[in-house]
C-alpha cells in the first residue's frame, strides 16, 4: 500500500488521554520533534526550474513517438533493436552527452516466427488469438492438434494429474486486480514463467496461459517462460482473458475441447547485443557515477512505449534536462540503455560484470521501468541511514502530486549493482493500466499521455539531480550471501 511519504506536509495535533474513569484529565504534551534542517537554496531552485522545464518540454514525448514510429519492436538480438541501439547513441549525441557508445555483452537469443492455434471442436473450426511465450519451443512442422484440461491452478493440476497425459493444458489462473504498483503480478506470472514444466511433469504435450493481465479487448500477452533440467521441454502460448473463459465454460459445460497450436518459434544460439552508454560529466566529483537507466529491447509486439520506450526516453531527456538548464550536478551522470531485460536481464548482468572494477565508484543506480504514467512513488533500496538521507530531499517533489519517496526500491537490470553494495532506486507510477498494454500489441505510443509522461520526466531529471548533487554520501548496502541472494523473476523484473 502507498502511504503518504516522510515529505507530505503533516498537520501535528495535540495527544490527549483521559485519566481515571470521569476525570478527563489531560496528559502533558509531548515535546515537539526537531524541524528537519532546510534543504539548501541551490536544491529548492533547482527543483522548481526542472519542474517548470519538464513540464513544458515537448522533445521527450516526440522522442518516445519517434522510437516507437521509426524503430518499431526492439526485440533484442533482431536488427530493429540494432537500429534502435544506434538511434540511441545519435538521440544521447544530439543532447550533448560525453561518448556514448555502445558496450557488447552476451545474450540468449530466441525467435517467435509464424504461429497460430485454432479451435476445432467445438464449433469450430475458428482461429483464437495468441502469442507464444518467450523462450518457448516449436512445435513439429504439423503442429500439434490435441483435447484441452482446463485447470485454474496448481493445485487443481495436481489434484487431476492422471488426466494430463496426451493433453495440452490450460491455466485459467486471473491475475488479482489491483491498483497499486504490480499488484497481483507476481502471482499470476507464475503460471506463465513455470506452468509448461509443471504440465509436462504429468506428460502434457503443450501448455497455454491465460494472459497476465487484467483487462483485455481479446489481446494476447506475452513474456517468459523457463524450462527446467530433467523435464521435457513442451510448447507454451498465452491466448485472451476472453478464450481462456470460454475454454472454461466449455468444459464446464461437459464439452471435449481440441485445438490445433502451431509455432515456428526456436532458440538461438548465444550471440552479442549492445548496451547503450553515454555520460554527463559531473562538475566537482566525476570520478562518482550516478547510473540512471531503462531497457532498450521490448517484445517483438507492439513498440514497447510503456515497457519500457518511456523510460528509455526519460533518462535520456533527464540528462539533457539538466544540461540544458546548466544543472550539471557534482557528480557524473550515466545513462545506460539496457539490453535483453525481457528475456533474461542480460543487459543488466553483462554491464555489472563488465563495470564490477568501477562498482565502488557508482553512488547510486536508479531504473525507470513502470511505464509512461503519472509518478507515484520514488522507491530507494539500501540501509535505513541511505534511505533517511534520501527522504530529506521528498519535499523538492510536493508539486508532483507529490510523489512518496519510500524504503524499498531498484529494479531487474540494477539489480546486479545492488548485489555489489550500490544503493538502487526504481521509480514507480500510477500503474492500475499498466498490464492492459503490457507485453502485448496494444503497447503504443497512444497508450502514452502526454501529460503524465512529462510528469514522471520531471520526477526522474528531480531525482538524478539530487543524487548526483547531495552532500551526504549514502552507505553501501551489505550483499547478500551468494547462496541466498534471490535471482531476478524470469523474463527480468516483469
Amino acid at each position: 500500500m502507498f502511504r503518504p511519504g516522510p515529505g507530505a506536509v503533516v498537520a501535528l495535533g495535540l495527544l490527549f488521554a483521559t485519566g481515571g474513569a470521569g476525570c478527563g484529565a489531560a496528559t502533558p504534551e509531548p515535546p515537539p520533534k526537531p524541524a528537519a534542517a532546510p534543504l539548501p537554496a541551490r536544491f529548492t531552485e533547482a527543483a522548481t526550474r526542472i519542474v517548470q522545464a519538464a513540464r513544458a518540454d515537448e522533445a521527450s514525448y516526440r522522442r518516445l513517438q519517434e522510437l516507437c514510429d521509426r524503430i518499431g519492436h526492439r526485440s533484442a538480438g533482431t536488427p530493429s533493436y540494432d537500429r534502435a541501439a544506434a538511434w540511441s547513441v545519435e538521440q544521447l549525441k544530439a543532447s550533448g552527452m560525453a561518448d556514448p557508445r555502445l558496450e557488447e555483452v552476451p545474450i540468449n537469443r530466441w525467435e517467435r516466427g509464424r504461429e497460430s492455434l485454432a479451435l476445432l471442436t467445438p464449433g469450430g473450426p475458428r482461429a483464437i488469438p495468441m502469442l507464444g511465450l518467450g523462450k518457448s519451443i516449436g512445435t513439429p512442422a504439423e503442429g500439434i492438434t490435441g483435447e484441452v484440461l482446463v485447470v485454474r491452478d496448481f493445485d487443481e493440476l495436481e489434484r487431476v494429474k492422471d488426466k494430463v497425459k496426451g493433453k495440452i493444458v490450460l491455466y485459467n489462473i486471473a491475475m488479482r486486480e489491483r491498483t497499486e504498483s504490480f499488484g497481483g503480478y507476481g502471482e499470476a506470472v507464475a503460471y506463465r514463467a513455470s506452468g509448461a514444466v509443471r504440465a509436462a511433469e504429468h506428460g502434457a504435450i503443450a501448455a497455454l496461459v491465460r494472459s497476465v493481465t487484467t483487462r483485455s479487448m481479446r489481446t494476447p500477452h506475452t513474456g517468459m517462460m523457463s524450462y527446467q533440467d530433467g523435464v521435457p521441454q513442451i510448447p507454451a502460448a498465452a491466448i485472451p482473458i476472453e478464450d481462456a473463459m470460454s475454454f472454461q465454460r466449455m468444459q464446464d459445460r461437459g464439452d471435449r475441447i481440441t485445438v490445433r497450436l502451431f509455432m515456428e518459434a526456436k532458440n538461438l544460439p548465444e550471440g552479442p547485443s549492445p548496451n547503450v552508454i553515454a555520460e554527463l560529466p559531473g562538475r566537482e566529483k566525476p570520478e562518482e557515477i550516478v547510473l540512471i537507466g531503462a531497457h532498450l529491447d521490448s517484445w517483438d509486439v507492439g513498440c514497447g512505449a510503456h515497457d519500457d520506450g518511456a523510460g528509455v526516453t526519460m533518462v535520456i531527456d533527464a540528462a539533457r534536462l539538466l544540461k540544458e538548464l546548466g544543472l550539471t550536478p557534482r557528480r557524473t551522470v550515466r545513462v545506460v540503455l539496457f539490453t535483453n531485460e525481457e528475456r533474461g536481464v542480460d543487459g543488466g548482468r553483462g554491464y555489472a560484470e563488465r563495470h564490477r572494477a568501477e562498482a565502488a565508484k557508482h553512488f547510486a543506480a536508479f531504473e525507470t521501468d513502470s511505464g509512461g504514467f503519472r509518478p507515484k512513488r520514488i522507491g530507494i533500496g539500501g540501509t535505513d541511514e541511505a534511505v533517511a538521507m534520501v527522504q530529506r530531499y521528498a519535499p523538492l517533489f510536493e508539486p508532483l502530486g507529490p510523489v512518496e519517496l519510500g524504503k524499498g526500491g531498484g529494479g531487474a537490470d540494477i539489480s546486479f549493482l545492488g548485489r555489489d553494495g550500490v544503493p538502487l532506486l526504481g521509480l514507480g507510477t500510477e500503474s492500475e493500466h499498466y498490464f492492459d498494454f503490457h507485453h502485448s500489441d496494444a503497447d503504443m505510443v497512444e497508450a502514452v499521455d502526454p501529460t503524465d509522461y512529462r510528469e514522471s520526466l520531471a520526477a526522474v531529471t528531480l531525482m538524478t539531480f539530487v543524487l548526483g548533487e547531495m552532500d551526504e554520501t549514502l552507505p553501501r548496502t551489505p550483499p547478500p550471501p551468494p547462496a541466498t541472494a534471490p535471482p531476478p523473476a524470469p523474463g527480468g523484473g516483469k
